[in-house]
């Protein structure tokens, strides 16, 4: 298992815009990703954060590999669209996660 978290920042201006995105588009790519095994999608509640809103996306894989493959093409094409799309209005931060200990 490898999973990979993906951390997306939007200025509070975008909001109304990234949610719509989010339900109408975002979540449908998701769904698309051949390479992933499970997914998570949630809206980040955190005290540190006063401007704007964080979504993250958990994603999980079979291997490494897949996530490595996975970043290099897919999450790119991904940063591309949201870049398009929001310019620098949206920020995406990738965390790859190696597992130490798990119980699921």
């Amino acid at each position: 298992m490898s999973i990979l978290s993906i951390t997306f920042h939007t200025v509070e201006s975008q909001l109304q815009t990234w949610e719509q995105y989010l339900e109408n588009e975002l979540i449908t790519l998701v769904e698309n990703f051949i390479d992933v095994e499970n997914y998570i999608l949630s809206e980040v509640n955190t005290e540190m954060l006063t401007e704007g809103k964080n979504t993250n996306l958990l994603l999980i894989f079979e291997s490494d590999e897949k996530r490595q493959e996975f970043t290099e093409t897919e999450l790119y094409n991904l940063s591309e669209i949201i870049a398009r799309k929001f310019g620098e209005s949206v920020m995406i931060f990738k965390t790859e996660l190696n597992e130490k200990k798990s119980r699921f």
